[in-house]
């Protein structure tokens, strides 16, 4: 039979059997690993309010995962240590808002549409009922796209576009700036870095956008009182002025500042501004990259307060203690920043010490990693950390920015913020203090059987909302899938050990769900400031992960993708080898969905509805809708009752329904529009915009589009 019909017969009889109810997934026959998981996990979990062991992680007795002891600073450096919360209960109720936190503009100026990180917009000319008549007005390529079959490696473009000074502000995974009008896309100017166009530290040229600063009061005629900033792969950051393109010449040296003058440690690879700095007031604050899972020793994580006008450091604060970093590395701010404006705090999600696979060379307390970081803008002091993993050896980063957003909780007013992760936890807690404000659970997880390594004896665990993954089970095999590759679904995981959630890495083998790429992506969710809905994409990815001793891997190692393969953590007693569940047909193993939507009310902490979202692709064929896509990008939600959203393998953009899931509108684009859109109105006009670059984990195909929707004019 040829595979074509094979693909046929596979998607003709799925599509007939799959079901997926909004509430949970039906269950069916597990494997004996899957169901003496469950089991052990609900004997194991502590009821609501039992006591429950200390974490390893930097617990206190108080509050399990929370931080809160004296630091000092010292040379412009912050420790890795954490203030008491800086203000009293008086000065808290001095400054409480009158209304919920919300955006002040229908501009779009940062990466997640304001420093609340809320990705809603107060433009409501596109509604529900007039949603199907949107058109594209326009659409640019910016020739910055590479395939990665000649020179270049392949570009993967995950940019928001940035509406501001009556402006689109663009960055391009070539390390470009584009200035366009927003309502004709006719290109203003453009600034080119002139970067190396290598890939240092990711395996493909990478961009997420542009940053947007202006002075407070900006002198008239005066250049650089509004400035846009660029990073690129070799650590520079770029200054333009916003309305000619022209360096900034006061900033760095002749508009450049070389952030990797501050990589004194493990200095292995650059410090990689891929993630646009925040701006606050006069300040940057700045993340950076680094290059995943090849060494067990790496840069420190930092993050720098920087002056925007000069580029000079003003603070600098550290998450690893000192007298480990030299052995470790990482636990870095790669993903997006948050700022409460009214309180003067930046939060930070921090991500995984290293090596991601391995933590033998790290058995000490690392409170600061896998957290959410408080800090005060003005000097860097950590007011309170949330530690979200113990002794992370999984990789589960902190990889968004938290969402800003007030609630009302049992009827008492709560200043919140909402932390989406891979392991598929939404963790709500007062942004204020750090407390969780539906509780956390400490509980027991699975311990290692890996040479050298000191797992952490329980995790914490915020089962409400609820997570948008089954903690004690992972997808069933799917027959199908199975009987076409001939047993090879099977065979890929005999053998493999799966104790549900937190099972560590291990040399036989571990089944990991939800894994690196698996559960909520960088693009985290969007939430109303008004009614506390919340809407979040998720994918459901099955992977495999196994350890291979240092020996074995110099011999019989492979190559490595885009987050598949090989990988050496050299320095470790491991390397090690992930891969997606897939046959060789390049079929799922697992049953469906994908990748679904979901919605929450934060108020109650309820999930309101979960819904298959987007449309899997393999050789030019579309899945059925019911089985949904991997996803990576974030939705956005305006004030007219819309959302809008990418994020699909099939490279299609859409309008959702946020009442039910419902898809009122979709328009096919060039390739996965990997990245967060933007709502902005111009001269009275909403607009809705789309790049469109591609990410080879979803989809071979790339592009260099930018497209802008509207209604029609009357």
């Amino acid at each position: 039979m040829s595979r074509l019909r094979f693909l046929f017969l596979f998607i003709t009889c799925l599509s007939s059997s799959a079901v997926y109810s909004q509430d949970s997934a039906e269950t069916s026959d597990t494997g004996p690993a899957q169901m003496e998981a469950e089991t052990d996990l609900q004997s194991a979990a502590p009821s609501a309010g039992s006591e429950a062991p200390e974490g390893e992680g930097g617990s206190s007795p108080a509050e399990p995962g929370t931080t809160t002891t004296s630091q000092a600073v010292q040379e412009g450096e912050v420790s890795s240590e954490i203030t008491s919360p800086r203000d009293s209960v008086e000065a808290q109720e001095e400054r409480e808002p009158k209304g919920p936190i919300a955006p002040k503009t229908t501009d779009w100026t940062t990466f997640n549409g304001d420093l609340a990180a809320q990705k809603y917009s107060p433009a409501d000319q596109i509604t529900p009922e007039n949603v199907d008549q949107l058109e594209k007005v326009w659409e640019i390529h910016t020739g910055d796209v590479s395939g990665g079959s000649g020179d270049l490696p392949a570009t993967v473009w995950s940019a928001t576009p940035i509406y501001a000074n009556d402006t689109i502000y663009l960055g391009t995974p070539f390390y470009r700036i584009l200035a366009l009008d927003p309502a004709t896309g006719e290109q203003k100017w453009a600034y080119d870095t002139k970067s190396t166009l290598e890939a240092l530290t990711q395996p493909a040229l990478k961009n997420r956008g542009v940053t947007y600063w202006e002075a407070e009061n900006p002198k008239p005629d005066t250049p650089c009182e509004k400035r846009v900033y660029i990073g690129t792969m070799d650590a520079t950051l770029h200054a333009v002025d916003a309305d000619s393109g022209k360096p900034c010449e006061d900033f760095g040296k002749n508009g450049v500042l070389d952030v990797n003058k501050w990589n004194k440690t493990n200095d292995r690879w650059p410090l990689s501004l891929l993630q646009p700095p925040t701006a606050y007031k006069d300040k940057l604050f700045i993340g950076w990259a680094g290059k995943d899972w090849a060494w067990a020793s790496a840069p420190p994580g930092s993050v720098f307060a920087v002056d925007a006008r000069t580029g000079e450091l003003d603070w600098q604060v550290n998450f690893l203690p000192a007298d480990i970093r030299e052995k470790t590395g990482t636990a870095n701010v790669w993903a997006s920043m948050s700022v409460d404006e009214e309180r003067g705090i930046l939060y930070l999600p921090v991500s995984s010490p290293s090596p991601n696979y391995w933590g033998g060379n790290r058995t000490e307390d690392i409170p600061l990693a896998t957290s959410v970081t408080a800090v005060d803008t003005e000097n860097g002091k950590i007011l309170w950390s949330r530690q979200l993993i113990h002794h992370d050896v999984w990789d589960y980063d902190t990889n968004s920015a938290p969402t800003l957003v007030d609630l009302t909780v049992d009827g008492e007013k709560v200043p919140a913020l909402v932390q989406t992760t891979k392991q598929s936890m939404l963790y709500v807690l007062n942004r204020e203090t750090g407390e969780p404000v539906f509780g956390m659970d400490e509980r027991p997880v699975p311990a290692s059987d890996a040479e050298g390594e000191e797992v952490s004896a329980t995790q914490p665990f915020a089962m409400k909302p609820p997570p948008s993954h089954d903690f004690a089970r992972y997808p069933p095999m799917n027959t199908l899938a199975n009987l076409l590759s001939f047993g090879e679904c099977k065979e890929m995981i005999d053998g493999m050990r799966y104790d549900g959630l937190f099972t560590p890495p291990s040399e036989e083998g571990t089944i990991v769900y939800p894994g690196t790429a698996g559960g909520m992506q960088w693009g985290g969710g969007t939430v109303d400031p008004e009614t506390g809905h919340f809407y979040v994409n998720t994918s459901k990815v099955v992977q495999t992960l196994t350890l291979v001793p240092r020996d074995e891997y110099e011999k019989d190692a492979g190559g490595s993708g885009n987050e598949q393969g090989y990988y050496p953590q050299t320095g470790a007693p491991y390397g090690f080898k992930l891969i997606n569940w897939l046959n060789s047909m390049g079929l799922p193993c697992w049953d469906p969905p994908y990748g679904t939507l979901l919605a929450y009310d934060l108020n109650s902490g309820e999930k309101l509805w979960e819904v298959p979202f987007g449309r899997s692709k393999k050789w030019g064929f579309y899945g059925p809708e019911s089985w949904g896509s991997p996803n990576i990008g974030a939705p956005v939600l305006t004030a007219g009752g819309v959302i809008f959203i990418g994020a699909s393998m099939d490279g299609r953009v859409r309008a959702i329904d946020p009442e039910n899931g419902d898809v009122l509108w979709s328009d096919i684009v060039a390739a996965p529009s990997v990245s967060n859109p933007a709502v902005y109105i111009h001269d009275g006009r909403q607009y809705v915009a789309f790049v469109a670059g591609g990410n080879s984990i979803l989809s071979p195909a790339v592009s260099d589009q930018f497209v802008v929707y509207a209604l029609p004019e009357d």
